[in-house]
């Protein structure tokens, strides 16, 4: 599993709330651009046979998600955003390795980091939205739960290809990268 470096802090959920319908079109986006993570696993790795099941179903249910926050957002007469670049995902992409195995590895570690992050965040609004007695509370902590299994199941299958000390090398050095990123990155009304 994948243990983050630094906690995110309190000042981040302040932020969220000071504009939480942004926060509910962000987190709308990002669960459409984990369903499509999923599948550019399938088509980049095909021939990755422990990679394919899993990533159809981490996919499909990542749009799933991504259906329940339509609706939230759609209820609050919300209408989705254009595609745009998250800069901690994009952040985070830019140290995986050209090329080869270790572009797997790489790829398979940074989205299990980005669905650990997202999973202690949304953990984070599901407990601010239940000490608001928002209706809201049930969905996210859902969600979050969610996140939990996603962020195991990437390390789950970087094991299938790579040995244990390979793999706790590699991640330690994202998750140090990941640390230093969220510190330095301004606290916005999204998820990452």
């Amino acid at each position: 599993m994948f243990d983050l470096r630094f906690k995110t802090p309190p000042e981040w959920l302040e932020v969220v709330f000071a504009d939480f319908d942004a926060f509910l079109l962000d987190h709308a986006a990002c669960e459409r651009k984990a369903a499509a993570t999923g599948m550019s696993f399938v088509v980049r790795y095909p021939d990755k046979s422990e990679l394919i099941e899993p990533m159809i179903e981490f996919a499909r249910e990542e749009l799933e998600h991504f259906q329940i926050m339509y609706r939230i957002v759609h209820a609050r007469g919300l209408i989705l955003s254009d595609d745009y670049k998250d800069p901690y995902v994009n952040a985070l992409r830019s140290q995986v390795r050209n090329g080869g195995l270790g572009m797997l590895l790489d790829k398979l570690l940074v989205a299990g980091i980005v669905e650990a992050r997202g999973c202690e965040r949304l953990f984070m609004v599901a407990e601010a939205l239940k000490a608001r007695s928002s209706d809201l509370a049930g969905p996210y902590l859902d969600l979050a739960r969610a996140e939990a299994r996603h962020h195991g199941l990437f390390f789950r299958l970087a094991r299938s290809y790579f040995d244990e000390p390979q793999i706790a090398e590699r991640a330690a050095a994202l998750l140090d990268y990941e640390a230093e990123l969220v510190q330095r990155l301004p606290h916005r009304a999204a998820v990452h």
